[in-house]
């Protein structure tokens, strides 16, 4: 297996976009799909020996690589969720309101998405580790 690009979160540009601490020069490429993960991961243990076995990546969320320069580079959210029609609440607006797809934010609520967003309002953070995909790793199956 390759060895894949690691890198951090260096700006939340908003609520769809954050640079990384890698770009051209380190082999980032438009198109690379990386996963930020929680920075201390799950901590294994295995149950009958209480041996420490490591820790597993937890992802928040994955971008996909929009902009390089030679230092950085632009990953963008892309995944979406689908909602059915109507509500929950009753089957009168069920069938008033249409199915609908919402891409993936980094926002902790759910304003504009062009807007510009502080690191306090993301649930991604500047220094998160960032690490390539190969694979489906950390993919949905979509």
């Amino acid at each position: 297996m390759p060895d894949r690009i690691e890198a951090l979160v260096a700006q939340i540009l908003n609520a769809r976009e954050l640079v990384l601490n890698k770009g051209e020069a380190d082999g980032v490429l438009i198109g690379m799909r990386f996963a930020i993960v929680n920075r201390n991961g799950a901590k294994i243990t295995d149950p009958e020996t209480g041996e420490d076995l490591g820790s597993a990546e937890i992802e928040k969320t994955v971008v996909k690589i929009v902009r390089i320069a030679e230092r950085f580079a632009v990953g963008r959210t892309f995944r979406t969720t689908r909602h059915p029609a109507g509500s929950l609440y009753s089957p009168i607006t069920q069938l008033m309101r249409p199915p609908r797809t919402e891409v993936e934010t980094l926002r902790t609520d759910e304003r504009e998405s062009k807007e510009e967003l502080s690191e306090e309002d993301s649930y991604v953070k500047i220094g998160d580790p960032a690490i390539q995909i190969i694979g489906d790793e950390f993919l949905s199956d979509e």
